[in-house]
């Protein structure tokens, strides 16, 4: 059983209005927002911690700093003394999570996972504390739940409800396949919740069907149900779209300081607030107050420079970060000088040989191709290597050589 019952009325004192505080502070929507406030009041009422989880399938090798958006709310919650479940999904990742695809996705190899798996531990660990995480893999329960209990687990969701989720619901209108393994995965997502007893669950926006059905099953076997909480997605360097490795807008976890470094300040000035609020660990005080001295005539640089810092200390060390700033220094104030030139083009998705011909960084396109092999080229601080690249409408930092410079706004 979880804790005493949430119907249960403990005192709101200011340090559970500031832990509700906490919890809202970035989040897209907390569900609902009444019960966690009651879940915090009982926990400081009793001294017992809640149970605090979040799942991430190991898909893929590596994350970048969107991913982090989470695990950074993971973090603010696990310093106020709950506790925090990281939970690796290496069974649901055999079946495939269909959230936000049009298609059926491919499982992935038992070899796969586990490669995946240990390096997804290793890079959630730069950001949450080792020795205050509950790391689980959700194997544990789901293989022994065998053929048998599969059913009778099935058997405590509708079909009609499923068809609820707008993945499904298109796939079926558009008549496209949607296999019945693709069903089984919201079913075991949640019935994660209910073998870890968990109070709330976090998640990425694309992730709330699933965390609603975790909170149904809690209910269905006879658990108080989890409160969920889900983070919006992080607008990649282009200030555009999401961060992603096939839009080239991203900063990888593992990256080099020095790079990380560059790139943080390669962003604008408006996204700079954005990555504030999602990635620092400063508090919305002390950020309000850093926003006020910029607006108050500050140079925005400065905050740039701290936020930068910020980021590669967090994934490398404070030494590492200082390092990175004077190398940036050193660099023609790291590739980005204060004057930047301003562009707009348009025609997108343009060419980058086009791109660097329209925005007068190469008097051709032959010798825009020739500076290309030659990688002295430049998006956003990612060295570009392949002639066909297209860069879709968004802004970019373009650099040619080590002083040639625009701020290329496309549409």
């Amino acid at each position: 059983m979880n804790q005493a019952p949430v119907t249960k009325n403990f005192p709101v004192t200011d340090r559970v209005r500031e832990a509700l505080a906490v919890s809202l502070r970035s989040a897209q929507e907390l569900i609902p927002e009444e019960d966690w406030l009651k879940k915090l009041a009982r926990s400081e009422a009793t001294g017992v911690p809640l149970r605090i989880k979040l799942g991430l399938d190991p898909t893929a090798p590596d994350i970048h700093i969107g991913h982090t958006v989470v695990l950074n709310k993971m973090r603010q919650l696990q310093d106020l003394g709950h506790t925090v479940i990281f939970l690796i999904g290496d069974f649901t990742t055999m079946i495939g999570d269909p959230s936000g695809r049009n298609t059926t996705r491919p499982p992935l190899t038992r070899e796969q996972i586990e490669a995946n798996a240990e390096t997804y531990r290793a890079q959630a660990y730069k950001i949450l504390d080792p020795s205050k995480t509950e790391l689980r893999y959700n194997s544990e329960w789901s293989d022994p739940l065998g053929a048998r209990g599969m059913i009778q687990l099935a058997a405590r969701y509708t079909v009609a409800r499923m068809m609820e989720r707008d993945d499904f619901s298109k796939r079926f209108k558009e008549n496209r396949s949607i296999s019945v393994h693709e069903f089984l995965y919201p079913l075991m997502q949640g019935y994660d919740s209910v073998a870890l007893k968990s109070d709330l669950e976090l998640g990425g926006t694309d992730q709330k069907f699933n965390l609603l059905v975790g909170r149904h099953l809690q209910q269905e076997y006879g658990q108080e149900p989890q409160c969920i909480l889900t983070m919006p997605l992080l607008e990649g360097l282009d200030g555009v779209d999401k961060m992603s490795k096939s839009k080239n807008n991203y900063i990888g976890i593992t990256e080099d300081a020095n790079s990380m470094f560059s790139k943080v300040m390669s962003i604008s000035d408006v996204l700079m607030w954005r990555w504030y609020t999602l990635l620092s660990f400063q508090s919305e005080a002390q950020i309000a107050a850093l926003k006020a001295e910029v607006e108050g005539g500050r140079n925005p640089r400065d905050a740039k420079v701290a936020l930068a810092k910020e980021i590669a200390a967090r994934f490398h060390s404070p030494a590492a970060a200082e390092a990175a700033e004077q190398d940036f220094v050193n660099r023609s104030r790291g590739g980005v000088p204060d004057d930047i030139a301003e562009v707009a083009l348009t025609g997108a998705p343009l060419g980058i040989a086009q791109l660097l011909k329209q925005a007068g960084l190469a008097p051709s396109t032959s010798e825009a191709n020739r500076l290309v092999d030659g990688g002295g080229v430049r998006v956003n601080s990612n060295v570009v290597s392949d002639k066909g690249l297209k860069l879709d409408a968004g802004s970019y930092v373009v650099q040619v050589g080590k002083r040639k410079f625009a701020r290329v706004t496309l549409g």
